[in-house]
């Protein structure tokens, strides 16, 4: 057991307990006297909550697992811009119900951008439109929220004008404006806007957003022109049936389109987590080979093995965040009858290069594995 930290004079709970005797008590009452000498501890004498930041956060982190819903709550707004704050507890908190998490995600400073990503990628569509909103998000976490391409957290990125996001990032959701029309508003608002790029949204923003554009930006009107007429033609021409297909000939198809992405470029991370998300474990294997620069056989051997860790050097490889990887695995094991199995490996304290890990994973995991 940790030894006992009290509070200093004037912030003591009472009844000689110590802080972990207050944490483990289920009494609610005992509950919020902790919390409320916790917040005055910390408050008054930060230097000594920095002192004893190992006993704090085991404090911290026993009181929310036992803590009602109301306390957790205010909890999260106590400590949303505190610098102090136990870095698990404020994790825990950011991943908790978006009541709870929303003042977390919005200003801890303690956050850190692989948390961040985490949360990305696990929590739910709320925790995702909150961090799309954080003040000076960086380039990354913006590139993996467009990779993913869900519109209402693409509308919220576009709307932060904060956010870090590329030259290049700023193009394809300008592109994607066109299918999500909630982009188009803030995409004619943002900062970083281009006269190009204004060009382009003028071919399928409504009337005010031309005259808003109009008022901003100097415009080509031919090419606007030909953009609204490429448009049209686009949104007339009548779909075509889609043949049934035999496996053998949707693998041809999911081959095609990937080597087709591949040579324009197109083909990025996330569209190999896409297509695992929609269930479509052949396009997956498809486009992780591509990125990787490894054959088919190997990633599928890579998919099926008894750990993990030929699919962690993949995915490195193919540029997928390792903070991707719990994620994927979970998406991935019902499609394949629960492999790879195992656990995955510690996160090295030195990540290796896309091109290490290539060539570790084509010597070490490329081949003689479970197919």
């Amino acid at each position: 057991m940790a030894a006992a930290f009290h509070l200093p004079t004037g912030a003591e709970p009472g009844n000689g307990l110590d802080l972990l005797d207050l944490a483990r008590s289920r009494e609610p009452g005992d509950r919020e006297r902790l919390l409320l000498g916790l917040t005055s501890l910390c408050r008054a004498s930060p230097d000594a909550a920095a002192a004893q930041s190992s006993l704090l956060s085991e404090v911290f982190v026993t009181l929310v697992r036992q803590a009602e819903r109301d306390i957790r709550r205010a909890l999260a707004r106590d400590l949303a811009s505190a610098d102090w704050a136990p870095v698990a507890l404020v994790n825990m908190l950011a991943l908790d119900e978006i009541d709870i998490a929303r003042p977390i995600i919005a200003s801890s400073p303690l956050l850190s951008e692989e948390q961040l990503l985490h949360i990305l990628i696990t929590a739910t569509l709320e925790h995702q439109i909150e961090i799309a909103r954080r003040p000076s998000i960086s380039g990354r976490i913006a590139d993996v929220i467009i990779e993913d391409d869900e519109p209402a957290v693409m509308t919220a990125l576009a709307s932060n004008p904060t956010a870090e996001i590329s030259e290049a990032g700023l193009a394809r959701l300008v592109e994607k404006s066109r299918r999500v029309a909630a982009l188009r508003a803030p995409l004619v608002r943002h900062p970083r806007l281009s006269t190009d790029l204004a060009g382009e949204l003028y071919g399928w923003v409504g009337a005010a957003l031309r005259q808003a554009i109009g008022e901003r930006f100097s415009v080509d009107t031919d090419r606007i022109g030909a953009a609204i007429d490429a448009a049209t033609r686009e949104a007339l021409a009548p779909a075509p049936e889609e043949p049934a297909l035999s496996a053998a000939q949707r693998e041809e198809m999911d081959r095609r389109l990937v080597d087709k992405l591949l040579q324009s470029g197109q083909l990025r991370p996330g569209y190999a987590i896409r297509a695992l998300r929609d269930q479509n474990l052949s396009l997956f294997e498809h486009a992780m080979a591509a990125l990787a620069d490894v054959t088919l056989a190997q990633v599928r051997s890579a998919v099926r093995a008894e750990t993990p860790e030929p699919l962690a050097l993949a995915c490195t490889a193919a540029g997928i965040d390792r903070a991707v990887l719990p994620a994927l695995l979970e998406a991935l094991r019902p499609l394949t009858g629960g492999f790879p199995a195992g656990e995955l490996p510690p996160t090295p304290s030195v990540l290796p290069s896309p091109e290490q890990a290539r060539r570790r994973f084509k010597a070490g995991f490329g081949h003689n594995l479970r197919v």
